[in-house]
């Protein structure tokens, strides 16, 4: 079987969730309750005004960086897993749960911290390159970027979690074109995390 070379649509992800509504066993998986930590420690603020949480799933990491965050935008492709967040969701009211397909749909907002977190493997490398803009763009001048990704290979996944934060590397430098400045970089036995940047000036 080769790897697929489109992204991933919603209906995918809509099966996933009929057939179980927790898939990747957010709740009680002891890698994600790690991630989840480790996640958390790596975010440099205590306070942010506009977060983006892009992929939350049944809101599970959204509930935690609630906390963190006056305004959480908290978005997924999934219909039925933007229901479950909901639920979760619905005792906080700086949170805003909407269905979204990144990079298709992408708020016409500014952020000062975006957290993408095990979705960029799930797109193609036209439609991460395009997501990549968007977030870029999307930015407050020292606003904050953290990625967080499976990185082992999944062959019904277009891209490893691997190219995903390579890709994001690129836009990283000391030239004066690069928008982005590396703060942090992590990997563990299955996952890969870095932090990066928005440049004040281009």
């Amino acid at each position: 079987m080769e790897k697929p070379t489109k992204s991933l649509d919603a209906e995918f992800f809509n099966e996933m969730y009929q057939r179980n509504e927790d898939p990747w066993d957010f709740e009680n998986s002891p890698y994600e309750r790690e991630k989840y930590e480790a996640t958390l420690a790596a975010i440099p603020n205590t306070s942010y005004e506009n977060a983006f949480e892009i992929g939350c799933s049944n809101g599970i990491l959204s509930e935690k960086l609630a906390g963190l965050c006056k305004n959480l935008l908290a978005v997924d492709a999934s219909k039925i897993a933007i229901q479950n967040a909901e639920k979760r969701l619905a005792d906080y009211p700086a949170v805003e749960v909407r269905e979204m397909t990144i990079p298709n749909d992408f708020p016409d907002q500014k952020f000062d911290l975006i957290l993408f977190s095990e979705v960029g493997y799930f797109l193609s490398r036209e439609d991460l390159e395009t997501a990549k803009d968007k977030m870029i763009h999307a930015l407050t001048p020292k606003g904050h970027l953290l990625m967080v990704h499976w990185t082992p290979f999944v062959e019904e996944f277009p891209l490893t979690g691997d190219e995903v934060h390579d890709l994001f590397i690129e836009s990283a430098g000391d030239n004066a074109s690069d928008p982005l400045i590396h703060l942090q970089g992590s990997r563990e036995e299955q996952y890969r995390l870095d932090l990066f940047g928005k440049k004040t000036e281009l």
